[in-house]
């Protein structure tokens, strides 16, 4: 059961429409690492969690916080669109990328320096379930796979990116509002960046799961003697500095393995001849 309180998690009210800055908010919405995508990530992780109680609670909580988290930002975008130039709203509405092909125009600046027409004919100056461009959100941007700790690197990367992207849009604004508001969330995905460092190390303290992932699968299974060699694939051997190619690996299993030049270790392929069913290209006659 979801229980919904009126009171925002943090907010501050910008001091000036932005009907641009709107469109651009958009993408900490609905975009690959937006919060619907952390919010559902989260959310199904955590009823999909079929470990110890405390992880499954975790993630609802942090899900749930999330759905707040968009909240916030439908907010932001309904005072930044309040009051826009009634202007600025029509000349929105209309398609200004084909004037701007026509006149000569760049139509990349045109797309990114013009207000969203969704929000003036869609949404009635309200925030949408898309990205700053307009992609709808997607069910695809989410990673659920019933491994925690699979899922916990995912939960990781996300905040990641997404804090990094929130942080360009802190130094995109000169908003005093806008700023605060964002300083808020900045914070939350700082710790929740340090929540899924916490909760990788206390999966493997609790002997769940360990490197390599899933950890289940028997190791004499595949092929050991690939398992830790770093292959130099590009011109340059600067990649044999670095901690991946020699030493013990980080699973602790197996030592990392430097090949230079690597090569080959099977034949060349010989393709099977079409079907004449289908009809294909055959090698000759």
């Amino acid at each position: 059961m979801f229980f919904h309180q009126k009171k925002l998690q943090y907010y501050k009210r910008p001091e000036q429409p932005d009907a641009v800055y709107a469109k651009k908010i958009q993408e900490l919405i609905g975009g690959t690492f937006g919060e619907m995508t952390v919010m559902m990530q989260y959310l199904f992780q955590g009823w999909n969690c079929r470990g110890p109680v405390k992880y499954r609670d975790m993630l609802l909580d942090v899900g749930t916080e999330e759905i707040g988290h968009i909240e916030m930002l439908a907010t932001l975008i309904a005072h930044l669109l309040d009051k826009a130039p009634v202007s600025e709203q029509e000349e929105g509405a209309k398609d200004p990328i084909i004037g701007a092909v026509m006149g000569g125009s760049n139509p990349r600046e045109m797309i990114m320096n013009s207000m969203n027409p969704q929000h003036a004919i869609v949404s009635g100056l309200g925030a949408t379930p898309s990205d700053s461009v307009g992609y709808p959100w997607n069910g695809r941007f989410i990673v659920a796979s019933g491994n925690l700790l699979a899922d916990f690197r995912s939960n990781l990367h996300a905040e990641s990116q997404g804090r990094l992207q929130a942080v360009r849009m802190y130094e995109m604004s000169n908003d005093p509002g806008v700023k605060d508001t964002l300083s808020f969330m900045i914070a939350r995905d700082t710790m929740h960046q340090n929540l899924w460092l916490a909760a990788i190390e206390e999966l493997e303290k609790d002997n769940l799961e360990t490197t390599p992932v899933p950890s289940s699968f028997p190791l004499e299974l595949e092929k050991r003697e690939f398992a830790y060699q770093f292959w130099n694939h590009s011109d340059g051997t600067q990649s044999a500095e670095g901690r991946w190619a020699k030493g013990k690996s980080m699973d602790g299993k197996g030592e990392f393995e430097y090949i230079a030049n690597p090569e080959g270790l099977s034949a060349e392929p010989e393709p099977p001849m079409p079907d004449p069913k289908l009809h294909g290209t055959p090698k000759g006659r």
